[in-house]
């Protein structure tokens, strides 16, 4: 194998702006053709589009590129944001001064970034390495795939704008109280070792990281990618594999059944039972809640389930095992499950 030129392992350091720019277009492009490539994909195997299988494939090739590049962008990005603010300084803004303003920020954030949960971890990730707190973060990741722009459109569109501006307060409620409760907890001991280590790690001064040329800033971002994204990769295949085969078949006469507005109270806590194995984004889990309610479906019981969905999702606490420990992971499940119970009966409740 021929080695590369010179002239290109040093072309970060001689022109970083231009190498910068060239990147964010590769990476631009080949977003771009995630979907084309991925329908291409099952095109050429033995299958019918429209099947199950069919679907569970395209989600698939979609999917794992989408979160992969989603993963490095992110990573790389922070990893140069890391040469010019300090640890200290991005966990004194994201912590507030007050308890919860740290929280409430983050939650914000989140509306506008409409990832779903697994494309979410990754900036989650980069938040806990630059030292924000861990309820802050948390307040992020419940709040990107669950209230963002993406679920108010839908929802404004399809219901009106009473349920979305119900759903976006009691998101918002759910993403910082969440955080809050699990901030008090103090649970950062249930990080894994990797994650606290990068942590501890990230102690560069104000002077040293001023005066850093481009060319390390880049080299910075690239150590990020190959630290991060080494570690976490097979846990983001596994995940999304799981979460393939269930976008493929959903039941949604069976969902139906059991969520009428005529159902006993624990409808709801069965609605996000089952949501919670599922994974889509808001834009793919909306038209099976619109299908629910057309089937006579309570409306706070089908909301409770498409927060489940993508919130909650199996495939999310796949990827989150390679980043927090059991009992972290089953925290952070069981008071986002609390706070979503409580949002499905108080839209029952009102609605």
């Amino acid at each position: 194998m021929r080695a590369l030129p010179l002239q290109l392992i040093r072309w970060p350091n001689q022109q970083p702006f231009l190498f910068l720019a060239l990147a964010a277009l590769a990476w631009f492009g080949l977003y771009q053709m995630l979907i084309p490539v991925s329908e291409a994909l099952v095109a050429v195997l033995p299958v019918e589009r429209d099947s199950h299988l069919g679907g569970a494939l395209q989600f698939f090739f979609y999917d794992t590129p989408k979160v992969l590049l989603l993963l490095t962008g992110i990573v790389f990005v922070m990893g140069i944001v890391h040469t010019f603010v300090s640890p200290e300084r991005t966990r004194a803004m994201l912590s507030g001064k007050r308890l919860g303003i740290g929280n409430a920020m983050a939650a914000t954030l989140g509306i506008v970034t409409p990832f779903c949960s697994c494309s979410a971890v990754p900036l989650f990730i980069g938040f806990l390495q630059a030292g924000v707190p861990l309820g802050v973060t948390f307040s992020f990741l419940i709040s990107a795939p669950m209230v963002n722009e993406v679920a108010l459109a839908l929802l404004f569109g399809m219901f009106g704008w009473k349920v979305a501006g119900l759903y976006l307060v009691m998101g918002l409620l759910v993403a910082i109280v969440a955080g809050m409760v699990i901030g008090k907890l103090g649970m950062e001991q249930h990080l894994e070792d990797w994650v606290r280590a990068m942590q501890n790690s990230q102690s560069a001064g104000a002077v040293e990281l001023s005066a850093m040329r481009w060319g390390e800033r880049i080299d910075g971002g690239f150590q990020h990618v190959r630290e991060i994204v080494g570690k976490v990769w097979p846990y983001i295949l596994a995940g999304i594999a799981l979460g393939a085969g269930i976008h493929g078949y959903v039941p949604e006469d069976f969902m139906a059944s059991i969520m009428g507005k005529d159902a006993p109270w624990w409808s709801v806590i069965a609605a996000v039972a089952i949501g919670v194995p599922m994974y889509s984004n808001a834009a793919g889990i909306i038209p099976v809640v619109e299908a629910l309610i057309g089937k006579g479906a309570a409306l706070g019981t089908v909301l409770a389930f498409m927060m489940s969905v993508i919130a909650l999702s199996a495939p999310e606490m796949i990827i989150l095992r390679k980043v927090l420990k059991p009992q972290l992971i089953a925290t952070f499940a069981g008071v986002v499950a609390a706070g979503i119970l409580l949002v499905g009966y108080v839209f029952n409740l009102l609605l």
